[in-house]
């Protein structure tokens, strides 16, 4: 069984979270482990996202970064602690401020990587594959980013 980790840091998202179809669409996650890094927020959203944990059957992992770091940053707490903690074979990330840029929600964003995770998955084998060196840790971990623009299709 092929499992996948998503990393998805979030910054003041708390006016962007519809808590009952947040819920809906992590409980159908299938093979998916997810991890949400609250960089700093100075709102709700690490509050909000330990409720929607208490009430979700998925279970997921939340980091609260205490001091704003970029996305790069908070990508390599999440992949340090996703490395750590399963025995995944693929680890994705996603800043919600490309969701904010683009007017995504992310609801949307989970509904679109639970119903399209095989394609995900290809991108990034295709992506190793073109790969003429071996990856270190943090270079194995691939921009979900990339592939929602490449693939064009609305999430």
């Amino acid at each position: 069984m092929i499992r996948i980790g998503i990393i998805i840091v979030c910054h003041n998202i708390e006016n962007n979270i519809n808590t009952d179809l947040f819920v809906k669409h992590l409980n159908k996650a299938k093979n998916i482990e997810f991890c949400f890094v609250n960089n700093a927020s100075k709102d709700n959203t690490h509050q909000i996202l330990k409720d929607i944990k208490e009430i979700s059957k998925k279970n997921f992992s939340i980091l609260d970064v205490k001091r704003y770091k970029s996305d790069n940053s908070a990508v390599r707490s999440g992949s340090r602690y996703m490395f750590s903690q399963f025995n995944l074979n693929h680890i994705g990330y996603v800043s919600t401020n490309f969701l904010n840029k683009k007017k995504y929600s992310i609801c949307g964003l989970i509904k679109h990587i639970r119903t399209n995770q095989d394609y995900i998955l290809e991108y990034n084998k295709q992506l190793k594959e073109d790969s003429v060196m071996k990856q270190t840790m943090f270079q194995s971990v691939f921009s979900i980013t990339e592939y929602l623009e490449k693939s064009r299709t609305p999430y």
